[in-house]
């Protein structure tokens, strides 16, 4: 898309609102300064009074409602919490990651600041750490930290880097903090490095199995809402898409069809919908999963948006422009 740059010759980031010097005849490749991401004359939209119930996937409420109902499991977590010490969570990063400032990797805390005003969220702090595991997570109580893994960041474009925060940061819009950061400290534990330490016997004798069961199989659905995050930080489907098409095929993404790629999505939505075994096999397999499989969640973005529901929001009267 062309961009029209005003009589000085700058054009505004729709993004991070840093005013950028351009050319005339711009093609519309050309980046913001501050955030990296393409300059455009499309308005982008911001949500500040963003009711996470608009957004958060059924499957993720249902989840939780589930695992709300077991009696004492707040003040479980919290107990669990407190054993294996969400302060070491920050001394782990500040010591061995990256922290991401506005003098440290700038674009990155522009695409941070993008993701947090569009969502209307308090700035948690961000690191970059070393890990050839393509991933991210968020961690923390009652300061959340953001960690992007070097290898994600390596692989992805601009966009999807954003795409990633936004998700991240999702969670924390939708209230995921205590019930994901007890998740990954489980998954954590389940490792045979760590599988008898006594951190690990703590969880066992604070959470119960049903406990531990429920907070996991919560966790896989609570990625479906933030995926619906990043779509509405981003608002291109295709950006999430691409995403989460590189965690499917890896570096060799590139010489992925991305149209048939998601047509393998619609095709394993309609396949789990309609066959009772293929269903079966799916929910049994994801069991064992810290995430849902890429390929539904590229599904489940693409049936929100057929839904209409996500251009309903994204129209909403809670939806503004910044000038």
């Amino acid at each position: 898309m062309a961009i029209a740059p005003d009589r000085n010759g700058t054009i505004r980031c729709r993004y991070c609102g840093q005013l950028n010097q351009t050319r005339a005849e711009g093609t519309g490749e050309a980046r913001c300064g501050r955030c990296r991401l393409p300059l455009s004359d499309r308005p982008h939209k911001k949500f500040p009074e963003l009711n996470k119930h608009e957004y958060v996937h059924p499957a993720d409420s249902r989840a939780l409602a589930a695992l709300r109902a077991i009696p004492g499991i707040d003040s479980a977590l919290k107990k669990f919490l407190a054993v294996t010490g969400e302060s070491a969570i920050r001394v782990i990063f500040m010591a061995s990651a990256v922290h991401v400032t506005p003098k440290q990797c700038p674009d990155l805390y522009a695409k941070l600041q993008v993701a947090c005003t569009t969502l209307g969220v308090d700035l948690p702090e961000l690191f970059v750490q070393q890990n050839p595991t393509v991933n991210a997570f968020t961690g923390g109580v009652e300061r959340p930290v953001i960690v992007l893994h070097s290898s994600l960041i390596e692989r992805l474009t601009d966009e999807e880097v954003l795409a990633v925060i936004a998700h991240e940061v999702g969670h924390i819009h939708a209230e995921h903090v205590l019930y994901l950061t007890a998740a990954r400290l489980l998954e954590a534990l389940a490792n045979v490095a760590l599988a008898n330490a006594p951190i690990a016997k703590a969880a066992t004798t604070i959470l119960s199995g049903t406990m531990r069961a429920a907070l996991l199989a919560w966790a896989r659905r609570a990625e479906l809402s933030c995926d619906r995050a990043a779509l509405l930080v981003t608002q291109d489907p295709d950006v999430v898409g691409r995403t989460l098409m590189k965690l499917c095929g890896g570096t060799f993404a590139s010489k992925v069809d991305y149209r048939e790629f998601l047509n393998q999505a619609r095709d394993f939505q309609k396949n789990y919908d309609e066959h009772m075994l293929d269903r079966f096999w799916a929910d049994v397999i994801s069991s064992g999963l810290t995430h849902p499989f890429p390929v539904w969640r590229v599904s489940e973005i693409l049936r929100w948006v057929d839904s209409g529901e996500y251009k309903r929001l994204l129209n909403g009267a809670n939806a503004s422009i910044d000038a």
